[in-house]
C-alpha cells in the first residue's frame, strides 16, 4: 500500500458533480481545511475514478476493505482512524474521498499541487488496482439542480455557485405554475420580445427562460439572478455565501 503524509484536504460534502469539488486556488478562508496525518493512495481505472468523482453511489467492497482504517488524523497526541478514506488517481487526475463510515464517497477533496505531483510520481511504476463495480455504470442523468458540465465550463467557483442559485430560483418559479410571473421574468431576460412573451403558456415561457440562461455566465446573468432573489432571505443568504472572498493563504506555504 502506498501512503501520503501530512495531506491538506478541503472536504466538499455531498457533491455528485466533479466541477463542484474545487481546486486549491478556489479554496476560501471560510472553508474548513483539514490536515490528514496519513492517507493511502490507490491507482485505479479511469472509469472507476470518474464514477467516484461524479456519483454518490456505493463503492466496491474490495476497495473499501483495502482502505479500512488506513487513514489517520491527529488530535493532540492521539491518532484517530477514518473508517474509509483514500486518495485515488487514474494517472491523470487526483482526488481524495472519505465515506464518513458509509459505503458512499460522501466527502471529496482536491489536493494542493505539490501533493498531486507526488501522487502522480509515486504511482508512475505501479500497476493499476482493479475494483469491479457491482453493476454497469449507467449514463449520468443531469437536471435543473444538477447541471451538465457543459453548462459550467470556464466558470469560477463563485459563478458556478451563482448559476446554481439561479437554477434554484427557476425551480421555485416552476413550482408556482404562475404564467403571469413567468412571463414577467422572461421579459426581464428578453425585453425586446415583450409582445411575443405575453402570448406564451406557462410551460413554454418557463422553458424559454431556462434555455435562455442555461449557457455561460455574464453580467446579465448576475443582474438577473440578483433581481430574482430580491426579498427572499434564504436565496439572499446563498448569494452572500457565494460572494465571500476566495483565498489560498492557508496553503501557500505548502505548495
Amino acid at each position: 500500500m502506498m501512503y501520503l503524509h501530512d495531506v491538506w484536504v478541503n472536504w466538499f460534502e455531498g457533491e455528485e458533480n466533479g466541477y463542484n469539488i474545487c481546486p486549491y486556488y478556489e479554496w476560501k478562508k471560510t472553508d474548513t481545511i483539514e490536515l490528514l496525518d496519513q492517507i493511502p493512495v490507490l491507482f485505479i481505472e479511469t472509469r472507476l475514478y470518474k464514477y467516484i468523482e461524479n456519483h454518490l453511489s456505493d463503492l466496491p467492497k474490495k476497495l473499501l476493505d483495502n482502505i479500512h482504517e488506513q487513514t489517520f488524523i491527529k488530535k493532540g497526541d492521539e491518532r484517530i482512524p477514518l473508517t474509509y478514506a483514500t486518495v485515488v488517481t487514474d494517472g491523470e487526475e487526483v482526488l481524495a474521498f472519505d465515506t464518513i463510515g458509509y459505503s458512499v464517497p460522501i466527502r471529496k477533496s482536491r489536493l494542493i499541487p505539490r501533493q498531486e505531483r507526488k501522487v502522480l510520481q509515486i504511482i508512475k511504476h505501479e500497476q493499476r488496482a482493479f475494483f469491479p463495480l457491482k453493476e454497469k455504470e449507467e449514463k449520468k442523468e443531469y437536471h435543473l439542480l444538477s447541471l451538465s458540465p457543459d453548462a459550467m465550463v470556464g466558470l469560477t467557483r463563485r459563478e458556478r455557485q451563482l448559476k446554481q442559485l439561479l437554477m434554484m430560483t427557476l425551480d421555485a418559479l416552476r413550482e408556482t405554475k404562475n404564467r403571469t410571473e413567468t412571463q414577467y421574468w422572461l421579459t426581464e431576460w428578453l425585453p425586446d420580445q415583450y409582445e411575443r412573451n405575453r402570448e406564451l403558456s406557462f410551460t413554454t415561457a418557463w422553458e424559454k427562460l431556462y434555455q435562455g440562461v442555461y449557457n455561460g455566465w455574464s453580467e446579465k446573468h448576475e443582474a438577473f439572478c440578483l433581481a430574482m432573489i430580491k426579498g427572499q432571505p434564504f436565496f439572499e443568504q446563498l448569494w452572500e455565501l457565494a460572494n465571500q472572498e476566495t483565498s489560498t493563504t492557508l496553503v501557500k506555504r505548502t505548495l
